[in-house]
């Protein structure tokens, strides 16, 4: 019951910050108009994040990746031991005349648990952290006012820790990660872990499926 209670209070709060931006934000907006735009986020797994963006309207690509760290073209088995700095994340070609990038953080604040530090379930370590590598100043502004206007709702029982970092650097991760859940949707992960988080997802994002 209260994961419903939690859904409905985000997604009040988040149609008011939707509102906001758009009031905020129009003239920018319009200069990018037939544009694409950039978003990378991390938020546990990317196996995951990525089955999640990728059925999302208006998302030209979600590739998977390594971003945040301080070592060049990393291999995953580098990145899981904790040692380059990496956060597993994704990196989002969007429309913004299709889907904007508060609702791209409405749907990154509730597919994932941002109170955890370091951590998303069963997997851990800081590579698993929940972060938002922004692009722009105004990527930084709205990231930063709907993290702080959810701690001002109490929508979680602890405070969110999410990073908001500036973009430094993403490298993509091997071949066999990409679409990893569509290619793979047996495996024993993606049935446990991936397909109910997905399930969800479609059901309360049913107006944002392609």
């Amino acid at each position: 019951m209260r994961r419903v209670v939690l859904f409905v209070s985000l997604g009040f709060l988040m149609t008011g910050m939707v509102v906001w931006a758009e009031n905020n934000m129009s003239e920018n907006h319009h200069t990018m108009k037939n544009s694409e735009e950039m978003a990378t986020f991390a938020g546990g797994c990317f196996w995951c994040t990525e089955a999640i963006f990728d059925q999302v309207k208006g998302v030209k690509s979600a590739v998977s990746g390594y971003s945040g760290g301080h070592v060049i073209n990393p291999s995953y088995r580098e990145v899981t031991q904790g040692t380059t700095g990496h956060a597993e994340a994704i990196q989002i070609n969007y429309d913004p005349e299709v889907i904007s990038y508060i609702e791209l953080l409405e749907i990154f604040f509730k597919t994932h648990d941002p109170t955890t530090l370091n951590r998303q379930g069963a997997d851990v370590g800081t590579q698993y952290r929940s972060a938002i590598f922004y692009h722009s100043e105004t990527q930084r502004t709205s990231a930063e006012e709907i993290i702080a206007a959810l701690n001002r709702e109490g929508i979680w029982n602890n405070p969110i820790v999410t990073e908001v970092t500036e973009f430094s650097n993403f490298f993509a991760a091997e071949a066999y990660h990409q679409e990893y859940y569509e290619n793979n949707p047996n495996q024993g992960y993606c049935r446990i872990v991936i397909q109910p988080k997905v399930e969800k997802f479609q059901k309360v994002f049913e107006d944002k499926l392609k």
